[in-house]
């Protein structure tokens, strides 16, 4: 159990590693291939194109042939695809190769949380949040790498080769403790994953709401926190990054405390009061015209925020499980498909509503969605608890002795 627990922290933690390694090189990656804003920007949207391609494949693929090997075959092409990004010699070939390594990402992130999931199953405890924290410090890791590269003036190549060679190192390790859930066979495969569909359960699309509205308040956190503190409130570049800091690490840190806090308060708890102080922390950033509030405000968000991704996920594995106490793979697939439309979204979208007005407006917009977390959460809990009745009521009509009525 421990080291099934131990090998998905590390591949949560390598995947957030990578991915902090390589974002903060994007100006260099530019510079090489020469790219305007306007390419560099449609360069970048092939990123979420490829994860919202992968999402709900990866699903069915982690039914039929289980987490543990979607995971390997995921890391794997996500190490090839990292120092091909910085031999990209054009823009076009850059949005290209991040479409690749999109689509890997995203085939990783569904077959980690189908992992993590199971481990949950196995050990009773909620661990999501503690998993999420390790792709959370993960990010913090690899984003000190990539400024330390950046200040040595070391190459986009060296760099990312390194790191790629690092993740498969790792990969290599652990991927044999990376749980399993019993795969389906492939008459069972081919069936529905619900008698009712997934695109025909309330429960699933309030989930999705909760894990999208997540991704573009933080999304927008993450994008535009840096940017309003030097616009709005007249920082320097080096007290903005700061208050993006206090985001990050509030949601890393509260995130590891996350089965202690699950424990005590449950899901829908956790939910609806992250949901209140993600969009009063916002709220409080944009609407206060003081050094202290965008710090305070900022980090109030990230700590908001911090269970809503993980839970949701947890949450839509727990409503796909059958009854040999396997599945859910399908579920998260639909789910995180949904989740990637947010980030794909939520920062045009915030981008837009900035130009239109302000940046403290757009950011306000922002923790308006995230409060309303709160009530999809609530919605969701009430979808589930009808369904588990109707599960109830319909098991029951099965055995009923005839002549009953």
């Amino acid at each position: 159990m421990r080291s099934g627990k131990t090998a998905v922290l590390v591949v949560f933690t390598l995947q957030g590693a990578v991915f902090g390694s390589w974002v903060p090189r994007v100006p260099a990656l530019a510079e090489h291939v020469h790219a305007e804003a306007g390419a560099l920007g449609l360069a970048l949207l092939g990123g979420s194109v490829g994860l919202i391609m992968a999402a709900p494949v990866t699903g069915q693929l982690c039914a039929r042939f289980g987490a543990r090997l979607l995971v390997l075959i995921s890391a794997l092409a996500s190490a090839a695809v990292l120092p091909m990004l910085a031999l990209a010699p054009t823009t076009p070939l850059l949005g290209l190769t991040l479409v690749a390594l999109g689509a890997s990402v995203g085939m990783l992130d569904v077959a980690m949380n189908i992992a993590a999931v199971t481990v949950v199953r196995q050990t009773g405890r909620p661990l999501m949040p503690v998993f999420h924290a390790g792709f959370s410090f993960g990010g913090l890791f690899g984003a000190a790498g990539a400024a330390l590269a950046g200040w040595v003036a070391w190459s986009t190549t060296g760099h990312f080769s390194v790191v790629a060679v690092l993740a498969v190192i790792v990969i290599l390790a652990v991927v044999r403790h990376v749980p399993n859930e019993p795969v389906l066979t492939p008459k069972r495969a081919r069936q529905p994953a619900t008698d009712r569909g997934l695109l025909r359960r309330p429960v699933l699309w309030l989930l999705s709401v909760v894990v999208l509205c997540s991704a573009v308040a933080e999304g927008a956190s993450a994008d535009w926190s840096a940017l309003f503190a030097v616009r709005e409130r007249g920082f320097g570049e080096a007290s903005a990054a700061i208050v993006y800091a206090a985001f990050s690490v509030a949601m890393a840190f509260t995130r590891l405390l996350g089965e202690r806090a699950e424990r005590r308060w449950g899901p829908e708890r956790l939910l609806v009061g992250g949901a209140v102080a993600a969009g009063g922390g916002l709220l409080i950033a944009v609407s206060i015209p003081a050094a202290w509030a965008s710090f305070a405000g900022f980090a109030l968000a990230g700590a908001g925020l911090a269970y809503a991704f993980p839970l949701g996920l947890g949450l839509a594995g727990a409503v796909g499980r059958r009854a040999d106490g396997s599945g859910g793979e399908r579920e998260i697939g639909f789910v995180t498909t949904i989740a990637y439309g947010g980030f794909l979204l939520g920062p045009p979208m915030i981008g837009g509503i900035a130009q239109l007005t302000n940046l403290a407006v757009a950011l306000g917009v922002a923790g308006v969605i995230a409060a309303m977390i709160a009530p999809a959460a609530l919605l969701a809990t009430s979808a589930r608890r009808r369904e588990e009745r109707r599960a109830a009521e319909s098991a029951e009509e099965k055995i009923a002795p005839v002549g009953s009525y």
